[in-house]
């Protein structure tokens, strides 16, 4: 692995294509009911999104090769009607940089970012049989609820 990594600030245009092998990469070792739900990404959505201004990606990359994503959603809260919220979408770093502090430097430089376009809350999603649950605690992120999944389709 080099130290030529970069984190930066992307727009979907640019890095959509870097990204797909990737997505990929990230849905088999992610995903769960493979056999059912199929990776299908709906890039008309993403596209919209980030014409919108609602969608923010941040990525790590080694020599110019994409290594790892972070891509939010931005929005309101219904809620809280003052307050804008940044939602995980999708969080993906290949293996051999795991462990390495690029993941950390990742969420560290989006939540930097993000501040400063006004979100109040960063949200972020951890699967249960792939957590990193003590990479977002060192960053001082809370444990907030649990979500519970069941596949109902046919």
């Amino acid at each position: 692995m080099s130290n030529n990594i970069t984190i930066a600030i992307e727009n979907i245009e640019t890095v959509v294509e870097d990204a797909k092998p990737l997505f990929q990469d990230h849905w088999e070792e992610i995903a769960l009911n493979k056999d059912k739900i199929k990776l299908e990404p709906d890039w008309p959505v993403y596209f919209a999104l980030a014409s919108e201004g609602r969608l923010g990606i941040y990525t790590a990359r080694n020599e110019g090769k994409l290594v790892g994503y972070f891509v939010v959603t931005v929005s309101q809260h219904p809620h809280y009607a003052k307050n804008i919220f940044a939602e995980n979408d999708i969080i993906f770093l290949k293996k051999e940089y795991r462990k390495s502090g690029v993941g950390a430097m990742l969420i560290k430089f989006a939540e930097q970012d993000l501040r400063k376009k006004g979100v109040s809350v960063l949200s972020v999603n951890t699967k249960v049989h792939q957590p990193f649950d003590s990479l977002m605690e060192a960053l001082d992120f809370a444990l907030i609820e649990r979500k519970y999944s069941k596949y109902i389709g046919d």
